[in-house]
């Protein structure tokens, strides 16, 4: 096996340009290729499935994946059109529906199976994609939950670490000496690899298998329950991209006191915990590509109606510590005393958080529309289902406001390079959707009030807006049209505007008072709804749902592509030292 792997690497190093049929022919003679590459997997298939020695699966794996790996473009490894044919699916299930090799092995099958459902993805039928989504075996996609969430704990346990040592070293002192003028700098040194590996494997088992669904909310007592090896685990400084495996199937002690609650962990917790690490910092590719796939995974998840039944449920309610990112105009919030409330509040907080912290001039148009089409998903469920979710909205409020704001004073800047009226149109949807249906899943009557107030407190920034799309939708530009859309959308907002303010000025002249209190404000509103006229809107609770193919297609090519080239970079294939080899595989009948 380690023979083979050296050998195919080593043909394809010396003939990169070569067709993959003659690396074939190279390799095998193309006339005896099928038989010679079936008997090949057949024996993988058996070492894989038999009850025998582990670092024998282990390098079966690792041949595979380097079978995989060995050119940039998984599409263009014609040797793998093999693999598809005499498919190793059902080990790779196998492994991980076992606890024993799954902690062995899972993570190499994990990765596998994620870089084989991309072969050929969009030309052809792929055996690995048609299977992977009919899997219904329970302890086979909750094993590969496990796998998942485990390397991802890692990583978060890896950061909290990093984070911490930077927190009590000389550089906090100086920080606090000097002020915060460094705290950008200072949060650019922790940086732990992302694994983009294992986020693709969560992809796709969320994005093909309906019945993945249910792994998210799986509780894990497993992973807390499971007594700790008494020697501590090594921990992996800097693990790229996802190749070498994390250490067991046991989280190290350290990740315990995370949750309050040991056995109330789940993969979504994990996940959610994991995204608002990785969607801190976006300038880095890596971690660009990573936030991205993070969205597109809560985008399916926001559009899918049994992950939104548990997202909203009452009796599932869990503490979620996300990550902030430390800004120099708010407190660092403190964890101690986080409500438990149901997970869609989490996933509302992440969308918040990157809101408010991703507005600057390098500006991730992409993923802040994938932010407010999430939100807006989930605000169509709680719409439909009559969900009356009690959560701070008005945090949510003001963070899209600020955004607007934002769009406003560098508008010049962003037409540039994005069509920011998309966005706008976007937001101000996401407003009418609050004042068209918010009596239907606001928690209170009051906090539809406060809606109103919001609007009113700010509407210098409604005007401001309306203003610079009536300028431009009055040009005979390029912005004439999604310029004019934003205007139309606008009418509403303006409307309670312009009913509310003059009714609070005059409110103020009888009694008075220069500076309205909110509960005074408030109580203008409350009592001249039943003058206020709006307009019915249609389509606010219609969206496109996820497409990947049409959408998506060139960003998988390129994140397999790093992907493979990452897990080729760091296969090793000497993890076990050739003495301890022989003395194990001279007793291999």
């Amino acid at each position: 096996l380690q023979t083979l792997c050296a050998l195919i690497r080593g043909v394809h190093q010396k003939n990169k340009s070569t067709s993959g049929f003659d690396i074939i022919n190279m390799l095998v003679g193309f006339d005896k290729a099928e038989l010679c590459m079936k008997n090949l997997m057949e024996s993988l298939d058996s070492l894989l499935c038999a009850e025998g020695s582990e670092s024998l699966k282990s390098l079966c794996l690792k041949l595979l994946l380097c079978l995989v790996t060995v050119t940039d473009n998984i599409s263009q490894n014609t040797i793998l059109e093999y693999v598809m044919i005499n498919s190793i699916f059902e080990a790779i299930l196998q492994i991980l529906s076992s606890p024993l090799s799954r902690r062995e092995h899972g993570y190499d099958a994990v990765v596998l199976l994620a870089l084989l459902v991309n072969y050929r993805k969009y030309e052809s039928v792929n055996p690995y994609i048609v299977k992977l989504s009919i899997v219904d075996d329970e302890a086979t996609l909750n094993g590969m939950g496990l796998v998942i969430a485990q390397a991802l704990s890692e990583y978060n346990r890896q950061y909290k670490d990093k984070e911490e040592e930077h927190q009590t070293g000389f550089f906090s002192a100086l920080t606090n000496m000097v002020g915060s003028m460094f705290i950008a700098d200072a949060d650019e040194k922790i940086s732990v690899q992302t694994n983009e590996a294992i986020l693709l494997a969560l992809y796709e088992a969320v994005h093909l298998n309906r019945n993945f669904i249910t792994v998210l909310a799986q509780s894990h007592p497993e992973m807390g329950l499971m007594t700790t090896p008494t020697s501590p685990i090594p921990t992996t400084p800097v693990t790229p991209l996802g190749t070498t495996p994390p250490s067991s199937d046991v989280i190290s002690s350290a990740e315990l006191p995370l949750d309050a609650d040991v056995q109330t962990s789940n993969l979504l917790i994990t996940f959610l915990k994991y995204s608002s690490i990785v969607m801190q910092d976006t300038k880095d590719e890596h971690r660009l590509h990573s936030g991205k796939l993070c969205l597109i995974i809560l985008t399916c998840i926001a559009e899918d109606q049994y992950a939104n039944a548990f997202l909203h449920d009452d009796n599932m309610n869990f503490r979620v510590n996300l990550h902030r990112m430390p800004m120099r105009h708010r407190k660092k919030a403190a964890d101690k005393n986080l409500p438990c409330r149901p997970l869609v509040c989490a996933v509302l907080d992440l969308m918040v958080e990157f809101i408010v912290t991703h507005m600057m001039k390098e500006f991730p148009m992409d993923l802040y529309v994938r932010c407010i089409q999430i939100v807006h998903k989930l605000l169509c469920y709680q719409k439909k289902c009559r969900v009356r979710l009690h959560y701070t909205w008005r945090e949510l409020w003001s963070a899209l406001i600020n955004l607007l704001k934002f769009l406003m004073s560098n508008e010049t800047v962003l037409l540039a390079k994005h069509n920011i009226f998309t966005l706008a149109l976007m937001v101000v949807n996401l407003f009418n959707m609050f004042i068209t249906y918010g009596d239907t899943f606001l928690p209170t009557p009051s906090s539809y009030d406060e809606l109103y107030y919001e609007i009113i407190r700010m509407h210098q920034n409604f005007d401001n807006l309306y203003s610079m799309v009536l300028r431009l939708s009055t040009n005979a530009g390029q912005w004439k049209e999604p310029a004019s859309k934003v205007t139309h959308a606008l009418v509403n907002i303006r409307a309670i505007i312009n009913h509310f303010n003059p009714k609070i000025e005059s409110y103020a002249a009888v009694n008075h008072i220069s500076q309205l209190s909110e509960d005074q404000v408030l109580e203008v509103v409350r009592s001249n709804y039943d003058t206020l006229t709006l307009k019915l809107q249609d389509g606010l609770d219609q969206y496109e749902r996820y497409s990947e193919q049409h959408k998506e297609a060139a960003f998988f090519k390129e994140l397999v592509r790093s992907i493979s080239i990452n897990v080729r970079k760091n296969l090793a294939f000497n993890t076990l030292s050739q003495e301890l080899l022989l003395k194990e595989f001279s007793t291999i009948s």
